[in-house]
């Protein structure tokens, strides 16, 4: 979602006297200059005798620190006695500095009022930034119908940032009734305005064929006009499909430059991609450094795919000296984020003990197991049933091994079909039938 937008248009305010307007407009066409000193000579005294455009001008100048020290703490005082006259572009900008916490405390209740206020009037930024408040429950309950309606109201205006997020709105049902035609109506009339949000949005419309026939040439236009103005889900998007080779010939080269793009401004999905271009030498030479590095910064950022990589390096020492205890930090990291290649790579190190700072714990073994196995996977699935035929870590329990050995066999591991064979064999006829009951009722857990 985009954020909120800073205002500092000037505007003088008509019901002026004669004199007073005069020397207003005096201090705006310093402005218009870039004589900001002079703009503050002309501006203060109607400032200090309450004129609001005057107010307003000089918390403009102080919050961009133009012909005077920045300070946002005298900023916000002249938005504030402006705000209080009325004024809408004070209102709007004194809600901002209440929202980043520029000048005061971050406050979003205070912040929520001022935009209220200036909502009110008719402020088609003050409108966006109200509904995007609701829209992340700040100040206030999160409420994605207030969210929808002020979204509306600036959408009506031309808001292009307003029209994105209605559109989003409507694509999830939220606040609004799920609608993609309606969502597909508001991006448009935002990407024709060049709002690289919207067309990111497009783009993924058409990929996933959501209220329009899937069309993933049509798609790539769209992130393509969203990348190019630097929009870092448009420039990941992009990558994966030039990396894939997804309706586009695969092109590394383009892959790792669009990667980079999104990766340098932050995006940890494209950090996470590009580590795995130089992890696996993808168009480029391999460079577990470069890998690392990336790895690193989207790990920091909570990337689950990163943390499983960063500590697959530490295992097989790539780039890094071999450290088991480190590599079941990110492991771990990733595994509790619900990633199941992590989960079974946990139960390797504490199945084995490895001897490295990670002593043997079969219970700790069978816990991640379990937790890789209820996501289907096969390897842990063998694993869990080799722990409960031997009781090491959980209860003997043949039946339970006959189930997971009979998951695991599911792609022909003929390990796992000698295993449930033998116990087949061994089953009482009722245990049998309790262990193929099990398996024939098992459903895989959803990734959390």
């Amino acid at each position: 979602m985009i954020g909120s937008v800073v205002r500092s248009g000037l505007w003088c305010c008509a019901m002026l006297s004669v004199a007073l307007c005069a020397d207003f407009d005096a201090g705006r066409r310093a402005y218009e200059k870039g004589e900001f000193a002079t703009a503050v000579h002309e501006w203060r005294p109607l400032a200090e005798k309450g004129h609001a455009g005057a107010q307003f001008g000089l918390g403009v100048l102080y919050a961009s620190g133009q012909g005077v020290a920045q300070d946002f703490g005298e900023a916000l005082k002249w938005y504030l006695r402006a705000a209080k006259q009325g004024d809408v572009r004070a209102q709007c900008n004194a809600g901002l500095m209440y929202d980043q916490g520029q000048g005061v405390p971050q406050n979003h209740a205070e912040a929520l009022k001022w935009f209220r206020l200036a909502a009110q009037q008719g402020d088609q930024m003050a409108q966006f930034n109200l509904a995007l408040m609701y829209e992340k429950g700040q100040g206030g309950p999160q409420n994605f119908a207030e969210a929808a309606r002020w979204y509306r109201k600036a959408s009506l205006q031309g808001n292009a940032a307003a029209q994105s997020n209605l559109g989003a709105l409507y694509e999830q049902g939220q606040g609004v009734t799920l609608n993609y035609a309606e969502a597909l109506r508001l991006y448009r009339l935002a990407a024709k305005q060049g709002d690289a949000v919207a067309q990111c949005s497009l783009g993924l419309m058409y990929a996933n064929g959501r209220g329009v026939p899937k069309d993933e040439k049509q798609a790539i236009e769209w992130y393509r006009l969203a990348a190019e103005q630097g929009y870092p889900d448009a420039q990941y998007n992009l990558g994966v499909l030039y990396d894939r080779g997804q309706s586009v010939p695969q092109d590394y080269a383009a892959a790792l430059r669009w990667y980079t793009l999104a990766a340098g401004q932050g995006h940890s999905e494209g950090q996470s991609n590009l580590g795995v271009m130089y992890d696996k030498g993808k168009g480029i030479p391999k460079d577990y450094a470069a890998a690392w590095k990336w790895y690193h910064a989207a790990a920091e950022q909570g990337n689950a795919a990163a943390q499983f990589n960063l500590a697959r390096m530490l295992v097989l020492a790539h780039g890094v000296e071999r450290n088991f205890p480190e590599a079941v930090k990110w492991y771990r990291m990733a595994a509790e984020q619900g990633n199941a290649d992590a989960q079974y790579n946990l139960g390797v190190i504490f199945h084995n003990g490895e001897g490295r700072g990670i002593s043997q714990d079969y219970k700790e073994a069978a816990k991640w197991y379990l937790m890789a196995a209820e996501q289907g996977n096969l390897d842990a699935q063998f694993n869990l049933g080799v722990l409960y035929m031997s009781g090491q870590g959980v209860p003997f329990n043949p039946v339970q091994a006959y189930m997971w050995f009979e998951l695991a066999s599911a792609e022909g591991d003929a390990d796992a079909i000698e295993n449930r064979d033998k116990l087949a064999e061994k089953l009482p006829p009722a245990r049998l039938q309790e262990a193929k009951a099990l398996v024939k009722a098992w459903k895989p857990r959803k990734k959390p």
